[in-house]
């Protein structure tokens, strides 16, 4: 079988994995003894994970319409990771510090995610 070539670079594939592993990263610094933390820590690693796996799953797109749609998935959990992350901060008290890179980075993602969508032709 013939592989197909990547619709994305190594190096923004690699980008979105590193935002995962900050976010591994952040979930393991999180106190466990809190319910509240443990509640919102769990959501925000399942989103902040699966940023990756959808950009993963778009670099091997079979058509625009797929590669808009696993965009979108990656889209909408890098937003949902911000979600987690300000309730975090601001309803478990945790140190804005820790999660402050991961909400940066998050925000840089979506806008690269963005255009990558509205240049495929998607409208987000």
């Amino acid at each position: 079988m013939e592989m197909r070539e990547c619709r994305l670079t190594e190096e923004f594939r690699t980008r979105t994995k590193r935002f995962a592993a900050s976010v591994i990263r952040l979930f393991v610094q999180l106190p466990k003894n809190r319910d509240e933390c443990l509640v919102c820590g769990k959501q925000m690693l399942r989103s902040g994970t699966s940023v990756a796996a959808h950009v993963r799953e778009a670099s091997r797109a079979r058509s625009d319409a797929e590669f808009v749609s696993k965009l979108g998935g990656a889209l909408q959990e890098a937003d949902e990771t911000q979600l987690w992350l300000e309730l975090l901060r601001e309803d478990c008290g945790i140190d804005p510090a820790m999660g402050l890179p991961i909400e940066q980075e998050a925000d840089e993602l979506i806008a690269i995610i963005t255009t990558m969508i509205r240049r495929t032709g998607g409208k987000r």
